[in-house]
Order: structure tokens, then C-alpha cells, then sequence
């Protein structure tokens, strides 16, 4: 048994459910579950390369936004338990078809035993970066058992206004969270770094996702990161949101428009930033949501 496990305090949920016995709020036991892994094209071009991200995605989630296009695995938990060897075996064989890294999506509530299993192998066996793909609402906690596990930190900031997280992910106190640990984050991996083809080896990149009729937020979200890390982390403007279900926020049940993102960019702009991805006009009519498939597993 894992000691953490009995009385998970890993996310700042802190819920103190001993997961062998029961689950908290991310509605996870001791056991990893996964729902899909394959190789990612459509991750920052820095990761996804021409061979693809190696991409496991995790069952369940702490912040359960009720937006959240993965719904079907981080909310109605669809997916296989799985053992650490099989997890092991996951890595390697995304190794094997030419995989750029180890892109783990929502990996927060399994940072034990994915950490076991790095320890085994990362550097021997398996010699891609590891990507840390989360919301970012997470405890220092699990980035700290991470650390010098982690060569990527592939984080969401979703909210500036703490009114917003909690009306859309359930959550008070976000930005103060997200902030805390994308520092973290950021002192263990420090300025990014790309190899000769620019795939990332080091770094961390912060994704923000605009929500429509939220400009101001995002605005501030790209404020803040510029003012506080400069040019040593890439941004990622996102304009892919896409409502697939219908939701009692207004706002949320139509896709961004054209003019919305393209003020979002020029803010950027406005600001100096040098080093950011943007997102073709069409992204958003476009399908993000794997065709999860537990039958590979």
C-alpha cells in the first residue's frame, strides 16, 4: 500500500479518503485507470512533432469542469484499471512507434505510482521527455514527488477571476492554486529548450483556453504570465473551445468568434510577447475529443 493513498491529500481538494477503501472528489481508487493512449498529433507542434506525442490519457480529474470536453473519462470516469507494469509497458511501446515524449493528461491523482514506474525506467529503458499535462490545480505536494521526473510542464491557467472557477469548475480559490504551482513548475524545468528539430526537451508551456465573453480574463491571464516570466516559457492562445453540452452559462453554449481570439492576439502582441502558439481560424470545427477506446488496453 501506498502511505499518501490512505489519506490522499494530493490535490487541494484534500479530500483524506483512504482510496483503498473508498474515493474523494476525482472519484479515483488506488488503481490507475486509463482511457486511450496513442500517438497525439494535435498537441503544440513543439511536442507533437512529426511522429506524435506519446499520450496516455488518465481517468478521472479533480477540478470536473462543466465544460469539460473529455467528460466521458474525467467526470463519468469511463476507462481500464490498469498495474504499474502495464503502465510500464504503455510507455515503452509509445517509445517503440516513435513517440517525441511521454505525455501524461491528468495525471495528478495516479503521482504515486507513475512515479514508481519513472523511477524504474526514465533514463534506462525510456529515453523520451516526460510531459506533465494538468489543469493545473494541484498541491506542491505531487509536483515535489515529480520533480526531476517531469522535463515538461504542459499547464492550463483557466481563470484569472476566482467568481469564474468556482461557477465553472467548482473551485474558490483557483488562480492563487494554478499560480503556485505553475512556479513550481517552472523552477524544476526553468527556460524552455528545443533540440535541433524544435521538439521541446525542457520547459513549460501554459495553455489558455478562451472562454467566449471572457476576454478580459484571458487578457489578464496573458498579463500576468508575460510580467512574471518573460520570455522564458511558451503561451499557448487557445481558441478551440467547443460546447458539447448545453450548459446554463450562456456564453458557454456558443464557440468563440473570429474577432474575440484575434483581440486575445493582438493584446499578446500589444504586450511583447515572443513566444507563443496560436490556433488556425478553423480549430474549433475541428474534433479534439480522442475516440477513447479501452480495448487497446
Amino acid at each position: 500500500m501506498n502511505i499518501i493513498l490512505k489519506n490522499c491529500m494530493l490535490c487541494p481538494r484534500k479530500c483524506g479518503v483512504n482510496r483503498y477503501q473508498t474515493v474523494g472528489y476525482c472519484g479515483a481508487t488506488h488503481k490507475v485507470r486509463v482511457a486511450y493512449y496513442h500517438l497525439h498529433e494535435w498537441e503544440e507542434p513543439v511536442l507533437s512533432g512529426d511522429k506524435g506525442s506519446g499520450t496516455i490519457f488518465f481517468s478521472h480529474c479533480n477540478l470536473k469542469c462543466l465544460y469539460c470536453q473529455n467528460k466521458k473519462i474525467s467526470i463519468d470516469g469511463y476507462g481500464k484499471d490498469i498495474t504499474n507494469k502495464k503502465l510500464e509497458e504503455i510507455m515503452l511501446k509509445l517509445q517503440h512507434q516513435g513517440a517525441h515524449n511521454i505525455n501524461l493528461v491528468t495525471p495528478t491523482h495516479y503521482v504515486p505510482n507513475i512515479a514508481k514506474v519513472l523511477h524504474k525506467i526514465k533514463g534506462n529503458s525510456l529515453q523520451i521527455p516526460i510531459v506533465y499535462n494538468t489543469s493545473s490545480y494541484e498541491n506542491i505536494l505531487p509536483l515535489k514527488i515529480m520533480d526531476n521526473l517531469v522535463d515538461i510542464y504542459l499547464a492550463d491557467l483557466k481563470y484569472y477571476d476566482d467568481d469564474l472557477a468556482w461557477n465553472y469548475s467548482n473551485c474558490k480559490n483557483y488562480f492563487e492554486v494554478a499560480t503556485m504551482a505553475i512556479d513550481e513548475m517552472f523552477r524544476q524545468v526553468g527556460k524552455f529548450e528545443l533540440d535541433e528539430n524544435e521538439i521541446m526537451k525542457k520547459g513549460l508551456i501554459v495553455r489558455i483556453l478562451i472562454l467566449p465573453g471572457h476576454l478580459d480574463d484571458a487578457k489578464k491571464i496573458l498579463a500576468y504570465l508575460y510580467q512574471t516570466y518573460k520570455d522564458d516559457i511558451i503561451i499557448s492562445l487557445m481558441n478551440q473551445y467547443t460546447p458539447v453540452n448545453p450548459c446554463i452559462y450562456q456564453n458557454l453554449n456558443r464557440k468563440l468568434t473570429k474577432e474575440e481570439y484575434q483581440e486575445v492576439i493582438d493584446y499578446a502582441l500589444k504586450l511583447g510577447v515572443k513566444y507563443a502558439f496560436i490556433q488556425d481560424e478553423d480549430t474549433a470545427d475541428e474534433s479534439f475529443i480522442p475516440d477513447f477506446d479501452i480495448s487497446i488496453l
